[in-house]
């Protein structure tokens, strides 16, 4: 079982950049099926730009320290955009951030991790995998929203 975060308004959609996010989803993703485990609302940040935002990384201030905390068990996070420094300290935590296009169906995103763990050939699947078998993420109870995923080729 792979733990995915997305960055999402509606739970349907990726559209919010990770820092900014106003809500995260996590959904726990095994071949064939994906459940909700977690969703949580974030207080709105506005954005600050880098010279504002110089010197509150690790402060009360850091808009980042509380997801990062949400997201500290999942093996990815998916948003519409990913601040470098976001990135780097996702990848600290074991985290692969990957950013993929505003409105992108998380359903879609779902069946392409289902077939990842089956079939191989995304190397952070590979790598997620791998360190699952070893540490799993501690287990949550689904909040209620099952999808069904491809897990076979054949019903492509």
């Amino acid at each position: 079982m792979l733990r995915i975060a997305f960055a999402s308004t509606d739970k349907k959609t990726v559209n919010l950049h990770f820092g900014g996010a106003e809500s995260l989803a996590i959904y726990d993703v095994e071949p064939g099926r994906a459940d909700l485990v977690a969703f949580a609302k974030f207080a709105k940040a506005e954005p600050q730009g880098d010279a504002l935002r110089k010197g509150l990384t690790g402060t009360v201030h850091d808009k980042v320290l509380v997801k990062l905390d949400f997201v500290k068990h999942c093996h990815a996070v998916y948003a519409a955009s990913i601040g470098a420094s976001s990135i780097r300290r996702l990848m600290a935590l074991g985290v692969q951030p990957i950013i993929v296009d505003e409105g992108h169906d998380i359903v879609d995103l779902l069946n392409e991790v289902s077939l990842g763990i089956v079939y191989g050939g995304l190397s952070w699947i590979e790598n997620a995998k791998k360190l699952s078998e070893k540490s799993p993420p501690p287990p949550i109870e689904a909040l209620g929203d099952t999808y069904t995923l491809i897990a076979d080729a054949d019903e492509l």
